[in-house]
């Protein structure tokens, strides 16, 4: 091979994983960061960081947010809109499977800024059901797959999450940061998160997380009529975290350098 073109090879993917590095470093900061603590979470120099944050501004990948700091720009929604037609389309046949198993409502939330957005549900086949709407936009702080996203996070973006008062929907709702990040603990230990009556009256749930190579991507719910919920919660929790397990097992497969994506 030409020296040169070999040489151009590899800056070209340098700069590649660079650019990925930096999305990604961003994608977990909702708030934004500065270009100092970019290049701390990257380990690049400051001037290289400064140079490709400034094309990816040209292309509306980053935007300037306040007090000096750079965060997503509007150019990724585009590119996450799509993701999330695949990510739908390689969870579906999971949630049809446990839908058939359970006959009860299923939920697939991914995170969407400081909420959660149903991207896939299917509705349980009976009179008295749990509702549930794909593009609904729901709250972090007490819902089952709120709880379970918030639960792939480290605490510092928890607090980044949350907004200053989390609100009480019922009154079984957390409303101190203390006792929900007490609660999320539990949540990494078990792999399990509840909603206990604490978004609906009337309505309780369980929800884990779909991980591919590089983290939690998704989380599937299973919101039932607490009356019906009662005395069924085992049933729940495994069938919800082996559907979670086998689609996470899936999606790492596809998402492996040099497959091409497939459904789960």
């Amino acid at each position: 091979m030409d020296p040169q073109a070999s040489g151009d090879r590899r800056n070209g993917m340098q700069i590649v994983s660079r650019v990925a590095r930096l999305l990604r470093a961003l994608g977990d900061a909702p708030v934004g960061l500065t270009l100092s603590e970019l290049a701390a979470a990257t380990d690049m120099p400051k001037s290289t960081v400064h140079r490709l944050i400034g094309a990816l501004e040209i292309e509306d990948l980053v935007t300037p947010a306040s007090a000096g700091r750079i965060r997503l720009g509007r150019g990724i929604a585009s590119l996450g809109a799509a993701t999330q037609d695949q990510l739908r389309d390689q969870i579906r046949p999971h949630i049809v499977r446990l839908h058939q198993e359970l006959h009860e409502t299923v939920g697939v939330g991914v995170l969407d800024g400081s909420a959660v957005r149903l991207i896939d549900h299917i509705s349980a086949p009976h009179r008295l059901l749990a509702v549930s709407t794909t593009g609904a936009v729901l709250p972090l702080h007490c819902t089952a797959d709120g709880k379970a996203l918030l639960a792939a996070l480290d605490d510092e973006q928890v607090e980044a999450l949350l907004p200053a008062q989390l609100t009480a929907l019922t009154e079984h709702t957390i409303t101190t940061r203390d006792a929900l990040l007490d609660e999320l603990r539990v949540v990494r230990e078990t792999g399990v998160a509840y909603d206990l009556e604490e978004f609906t009256p009337g309505t309780s749930g369980v929800s884990a997380v779909v991980r591919d190579r590089y983290g939690a991507v998704a989380a599937i719910s299973v919101p039932v009529p607490t009356q019906r919920f009662v005395g069924k919660e085992s049933q729940l929790v495994r069938a919800v975290t082996e559907a979670c397990e086998a689609c996470s097992r899936s999606l790492s497969l596809t998402s492996a350098p040099g497959l091409a994506p497939g459904a789960c």
